[in-house]
């Protein structure tokens, strides 16, 4: 099988990529990455002499250059995005440029080309918050930033391409990700470097707001088993039932490093900060898929990651 991965270079993107060449032998991957601040050729320096592996650099809104890598690739999988909330709040076109504009570029290049299969990674915040319960893939969108607005209106044209077109087309939507290559602007990057560094560790409001927490590699195996068993004009929901609100959150990292609340700085909070999220993703277990990353060891791990590779995060902080 043949896949362009797009956003292959950034946070998830960079593990599918390595997950799939060290699983599947004949598989080849050309990853059209546009270097952007998160997008890190760095995330995969130990595959970039891999020859089933090509990274082209370019703009997912760039038809031309889109259509031209499509010859003999069977699958795109869209992981290009803009995806920090607060950079969104303070300047969305941006947001609006890649994950509208740049999504109609793919359907457009992927509808010409006959694309047998086209994956959209999306996110649960397209739905919202809810307070009580679990967001199923029919429940309605209702985002509340530049970001999740961005995500859902691609969402929407991906069902409309769907539906119009037949294109035989897969919406993912996982709960929030976390491992290494994560940049750190992200909450658990940003309070683990931080703390490396000797400093205290930002939190929005009161900290109750609450997330459910999967492990990168669960994500990407979750992918892996959608592109191969998942069913044209789905969607399908990604979590793993790790929720904890903020303030549990950044104590547990903070216990990690043998440290108290007196490290913890308490900010603002950001405007239209959605209270909780969280997904139903039975319909994607019925299917055979389950987590199988154990939430604290995992945590665990992702920090020793930043422990050890300090030279990757350093030169972001200071971008």
């Amino acid at each position: 099988m043949k896949l362009l991965v797009t956003g292959g270079a950034g946070f998830i993107g960079s593990h599918f990529v390595r997950y799939i060449l060290q699983t599947y032998a004949d598989y080849k991957i050309i990853n059209l990455d546009a270097l952007s601040y998160a997008g890190n050729p760095e995330n995969l320096k130990d595959i970039e002499k891999n020859k089933s592996y090509t990274f082209v650099k370019g703009d997912i809104r760039d038809f031309k250059t889109v259509k031209g890598l499509l010859k003999g690739v069977d699958v795109i999988l869209n992981f290009a995005a803009q995806t920090h909330v607060d950079r969104s709040i303070k300047e969305a076109k941006d947001f609006v440029e890649t994950n509208i504009n740049g999504v109609f570029t793919l359907l457009e290049a992927a509808r010409s080309a006959k694309i047998q299969k086209f994956i959209q990674i999306s996110t649960d915040e397209v739905y919202g918050s809810i307070l009580e319960g679990s967001f199923i893939e029919k429940d309605a969108l209702s985002p509340s930033s530049p970001y999740s607005a961005s995500k859902a209106g691609a969402d929407l044209l991906c069902n409309a391409y769907a539906l119009t077109y037949r294109m035989p087309l897969i919406i993912t939507r996982s709960s929030n990700n976390f491992g290494p290559y994560q940049y750190p602007e992200k909450v658990i990057p940003l309070f683990v470097t931080n703390i490396l560094e000797g400093k205290k560790v930002p939190l929005y409001g009161d900290g109750l707001n609450v997330r459910d927490w999967l492990f990168v590699l669960d994500n990407v195996r979750a992918i892996d088993f959608i592109l191969h068993k998942g069913e044209a004009g789905q969607i399908y929901n990604i979590s793993a039932d790790n929720e904890l609100n903020n303030l549990e959150l950044t104590a547990l990292i903070l216990k990690k490093f043998g440290l108290g609340s007196e490290w913890i700085q308490y900010v603002e909070d950001r405007a239209a900060h959605d209270r909780r999220y969280s997904l139903d993703s039975s319909k994607l277990r019925h299917l055979g898929w389950k987590p199988i990353y154990d939430f604290e060891k995992s945590i665990e791990a992702t920090i020793d990651w930043y422990k050890t590779n300090v030279q990757w995060w350093k030169k972001l902080k200071k971008s």
